[in-house]
């Protein structure tokens, strides 16, 4: 499996030329085996954007969410007790922001790897990054 940060869904959605070459090889070999997917915290940071104005998507947050998986058969991971324990522990990971964390966990515990240009997970143990 392969998971899509939120920027990733976003990129590759909206901006592709935006996917490095490794990550857009990635994300249509992984989409032709029906293997991708995406956490569910991803999802709320979309609509967020798309209400405060940072995204325009040409659509509401809810019908670009639902084109964004469907285009791609993207799966979306819910964030189960594991998940929320490992995301929470302190020396985890580096980075502040929750989503990411969340998305950093999933993505271990999933035994997957991630599509992120933040540079920030890359410090995490275990977590391996496509970019």
């Amino acid at each position: 499996m392969l998971i899509l940060d939120t920027c990733a869904l976003v990129f590759d959605s909206l901006d592709p030329v935006r996917l490095s070459t490794k990550a857009a090889t990635a994300i249509a070999q992984a989409e032709d085996v029906g293997a991708l997917a995406c956490c569910d915290i991803s999802l709320w940071e979309i609509a967020m954007l798309v209400s405060k104005g940072r995204l325009d998507p040409g659509t509401d947050a809810q019908k670009y969410i639902q084109l964004v998986l469907a285009a791609r058969n993207i799966k979306v991971l819910p964030i189960t007790p594991e998940i929320a324990a490992r995301s929470a522990q302190p020396d985890f990971c580096p980075h502040g922001d929750p989503a990411d964390r969340i998305i950093a966990a999933s993505t271990i515990l999933h035994r997957s790897k991630l599509v992120s240009s933040d540079q920030k997970l890359a410090t995490v143990a275990g977590l391996h990054i496509v970019w």
